[in-house]
């Protein structure tokens, strides 16, 4: 364990210095990219900011806790862009371009390439920046009652929602083991509708639209739940554990779904191979 947590290290330690010279390569590019990257993480966040402004809150919940929310969720976003860039967070684009060989032939296990290679802090975690500042200005308004119990929810909750997004990815994404094209295609447009209401209170759904969000397209354990029981909108005493039991659930059976995939890709490999998006 010790070795693999110093080898962890190391190997992020590489890839961040590759995101650092890949993005100071010139004043121009870095210039190009951080005047862009600024204007997509302001626009990420104003739409749902305006719509509660407009409404003072959405349904039941007020200004600060949509704003807490949206932070919630900008936090999960980034971390995810920040530790799983270049495409390992949309794994259907590499095992439909055949670039899982590039995985499979270095001598070091495959979770500790998925685990290294897209670590991205400079060019990925930037939005994580804004999401930790609006909900640090939501719990101010707020008055929420920080203790060290609820920061380890906080960072267990986050941990979970990650996951639950990783692995909904590569569930989708194991689909392309089978069908490489179709399903780069399909995984792309179920990642898209997970980002897109991501930001939004589901309380007005009913069971049946609920339900579907907490476990087809589980997009409420991305922020909405999550944000209920750290807020306390949610007083179940069991509310801060179900976000990383769904994130258990859904990781095993990705787990299996992908080993399925693995073995099928050990016979019949891939008749495809494009090399754009992935790093070199």
């Amino acid at each position: 364990m010790i070795r693999s947590l110093v080898i962890l290290w190391h190997q992020w330690r590489l890839f961040a210095w590759m995101d650092f010279t890949w993005l100071t390569r010139n004043l121009s590019f870095f210039l190009t990219y951080s005047v862009s990257e600024l204007t997509l993480n302001i626009a990420t966040v104003t739409a749902t900011f305006l719509l509660a402004e407009r409404f003072d809150g959405i349904g039941s919940w007020t200004i600060p806790q949509i704003i807490f929310m949206l932070g919630y969720a900008t936090v999960v976003h980034g971390t995810t862009e920040t530790f799983f860039s270049y495409n390992v967070a949309i794994i259907s684009r590499r095992i439909g371009r055949g670039q899982l060989d590039h995985v499979l032939v270095q001598p070091r296990p495959v979770w500790l390439t998925f685990l290294t290679e897209g670590f991205a802090p400079l060019s990925g975690g930037g939005i994580t920046v804004v999401g930790v500042a609006l909900t640090v200005w939501a719990g101010i308004n707020l008055s929420l009652a920080i203790s060290p119990a609820w920061l380890a929810a906080a960072v267990a909750n986050v941990v979970a929602s990650c996951a639950i997004v990783l692995a909904f990815s590569f569930l989708w994404g194991s689909l392309a083991f089978w069908a490489q094209r179709a399903a780069e295609e399909i995984s792309t447009s179920a990642m898209n509708m997970m980002s897109q209401l991501t930001p939004f209170p589901l309380d007005g759904l009913g069971p049946a639209g609920l339900g579907g969000l907490l476990t087809v397209l589980p997009v409420g354990f991305v922020a909405w739940y999550p944000s209920r029981a750290l807020l306390g909108i949610d007083r179940s005493p069991y509310a801060v554990g179900i976000t990383p039991l769904a994130a258990i659930v859904i990781a095993t059976l990705t787990l299996a779904v992908f080993h399925r995939g693995m073995k099928h890709y050990g016979r019949v490999g891939s008749q495809r191979y494009l090399s754009f998006g992935h790093r070199r």
